[in-house]
């Protein structure tokens, strides 16, 4: 449905992104990481027809076709970063506006404006309206068309709570009905709600590519077991290091790093060594430092 093909984007001497070559399936969620700077904005803009590649392709849809044509950007709705809207206009009648624009039917203006959750200020001018609401009023413009592409830059950043809530279903949905879904993102929640895979860029490449259970299986491999003891037994971690090699003492605890279906093995072990447990704790690796080790790993 979105396709790169060794796509690059320089701004004069600064190239923005390098040699991109990655695609987004029909009904997939795809989600673009990275650093301030990495890209991510340059390839979405890409994707949406709007940047010329230095070099390269983008190609959007059935059959592929190039991001620039009118047939291409027709098959997308894409919410840039930054939304403004006439301050005069009223929310509805920018709703209204864009419908026209993009030949949506009558009925969707509700239905949008019933997601956009104004707190009834559809007939109060944008000029009243606090970031977190022109946000969400963005959103009901990008979700008027029902193209078959959505395209999100930084689509939570000023949403509160209960408008999360109500983003997070509407993107399900969407991806539910075989729609595809493209976002850029710094709420790594966002990431691990919605996206089937996630595509890493740093400094303008493309350095890591995660499907959910990948990240999955990375996560769990940096989970962390704490157990605390009766007693101690002489030789006990020598011999949980023989299933969790980077098992360590610290203090009275024995921490033992990696995966879940590791742990059953060490509890044996204590437990084969007539020892108690006094307290046991359990984590799962953190999206946010897998996230930093990515990165530092790239660019250290």
């Amino acid at each position: 449905m979105i396709s790169f093909e060794d796509f690059g984007k320089t701004y004069g001497r600064r190239a923005a992104v390098r040699s991109l070559t990655c695609s987004v399936l029909a009904g997939e969620a795809v989600a673009l990481l990275g650093p301030n700077g990495s890209g991510k904005t340059t390839t979405l803009k890409a994707a949406a027809g709007l940047i010329r590649p230095t070099s390269g392709r983008v190609r959007i849809g059935d059959p592929p076709r190039d991001a620039r044509l009118p047939a291409a950007r027709r098959a997308i709705s894409y919410l840039p970063q930054k939304v403004a809207f006439p301050d005069a206009l009223t929310g509805r009648e920018v709703l209204e506006f864009y419908r026209a624009l993009r030949g949506a039917a009558a009925e969707r203006v509700p239905e949008v404006l019933k997601f956009a959750s104004l707190n009834g200020s559809s007939s109060r001018g944008v000029a009243s309206y606090s970031g977190g609401m022109v946000q969400r009023l963005g959103l009901a413009v990008a979700l008027l068309p029902d193209a078959p592409v959505l395209m999100l830059d930084e689509p939570t950043a000023a949403l509160d709570p209960d408008g999360l809530c109500a983003f997070y279903g509407l993107v399900e949905k969407r991806r539910a009905e075989g729609h595809t879904v493209l976002f850029t993102s710094h709420q790594l929640g966002d990431v691990e709600r919605l996206a089937d895979r996630l595509l890493l860029l740093v400094e303008g490449r493309l350095v890591a590519s995660l499907t959910q259970a990948e990240l999955g299986q990375r996560l769990a491999e940096r989970g962390v077991m704490r157990l605390r003891l009766d007693r101690d037994v002489p030789g006990l971690l020598g011999k949980i290091r023989q299933v969790a090699p980077t098992a360590t003492r610290a203090g009275e605890e024995l921490v033992v790093p990696g995966p879940a279906k590791d742990r059953p093995r060490v509890l044996d072990i204590v437990r084969a060594n007539g020892v108690g447990i006094v307290n046991l704790v359990a984590s799962e690796g953190r999206l946010d430092v897998l996230y930093r080790e990515l990165v530092a790993e790239d660019h250290p």
